[in-house]
């Protein structure tokens, strides 16, 4: 004889080994340390600031 299945519990081992997967692309995705945000952060900053400072002048 074959051994029975319980379907509801295939489908919710299924359902968690997606959500794992998903979790680990999220964590690759979003998950960064507070220095790196705030490293990306200020270079951003500088980088906004020397783009304004490259700006000409215009007259008028």
């Amino acid at each position: 004889m074959s051994k029975v299945t319980n379907l509801n519990q295939f489908r919710k081992q299924q359902a968690r080994v997606k959500k794992r997967e998903q979790s680990s692309v999220n964590a690759e995705k979003f998950g960064r340390s507070k220095a790196e945000k705030t490293l990306q952060e200020s270079r951003a900053t500088k980088e906004r600031r020397d783009l304004d400072g490259h700006q000409r002048e215009h007259d008028e």
